[in-house]
């Protein structure tokens, strides 16, 4: 395979057709959860780290996402829980402890569904999250690399890794290690899981908007801040949800 704009098109179109057609069912269930959370004044809180940051920044808080969402991110340590910057170390994702101040300080109801992404789904803040997630009984849908997840060892004490504690498994489709077209000499170039978890996560908001629409209820969707009246809609529907959602800096 050549190394080029147009081989790395041709992956990411292949890729985006296999995983619309093989999740097709998993995105309706997801829809159909974070929906009956939704209806019962629930949020959705999502939360990455590393690239998988992008896929919350995909669900919480952007032009024609739902408004009812929160983003939690490694930060929040430091913005919220006053740790020290210098705690932001690339190897942070790794501690299982991590979790627990992460949870204590989000805004969290016991309605609250979560949206977890990690594509090895087997490092230690990750883990831990999704089990203290599903212990306090709220719902948990994943969006994680099937074929990574199973060809790596976790990371977490208990051995388990984010798919195996959540009630909707994602696939985003990508390969072991990401990145799709080969070097020479090893390696290789065009990592594809932020475009697919993104696909993945607009879909099932796509879905949710769908079974509020077909109930006959308004869903509460942002519109861009850049057009007109973009404010004063999105401030109106923000204020229902008064310190229950953040947007991260």
């Amino acid at each position: 395979m050549t190394v080029s704009a147009e081989a790395y098109l041709a992956v990411v179109t292949e890729t985006i057709d296999r995983v619309a057609r093989t999740q097709r069912a998993a995105v309706g269930r997801a829809a159909d959860l974070i929906a009956e959370a939704l209806r019962a004044d629930g949020i959705v809180h999502a939360f990455g780290t590393g690239h998988s940051e992008a896929l919350a920044m995909e669900i919480a808080g952007r032009a024609g996402g739902l408004v009812p969402t929160n983003r939690i991110a490694l930060r929040d340590l430091v913005l919220r829980g006053g740790e020290p910057a210098d705690i932001l170390g690339p190897k942070l994702e790794r501690d299982p402890a991590v979790a627990h101040r992460l949870y204590a300080l989000a805004p969290v109801r016991p309605a609250d569904i979560f949206v977890l992404a990690s594509n090895s789904g087997v490092n230690g803040a990750m883990v831990e999250f999704a089990a203290l997630v599903a212990e306090r009984g709220h719902r948990l849908v994943a969006i994680t690399s099937a074929e990574h997840s199973a060809r790596m060892t976790s990371r977490h004490p208990s051995g388990r890794k984010l798919a195996d504690l959540a009630d909707v498994v994602l696939d985003n489709g990508s390969p072991y290690g990401d990145a799709t077209l080969p070097l020479p000499g090893g390696g290789a170039v065009g990592a594809v899981s932020s475009i697919t978890a993104a696909l993945l996560a607009q879909q099932v908001v796509a879905e949710v908007v769908a079974r509020l629409l077909a109930a006959g209820e308004r869903p509460p969707v942002y519109l861009s801040a850049n057009i007109a009246g973009g404010d004063e809609h999105n401030d109106a529907l923000e204020a229902r949800y008064a310190g229950r959602i953040r947007r991260g800096s």
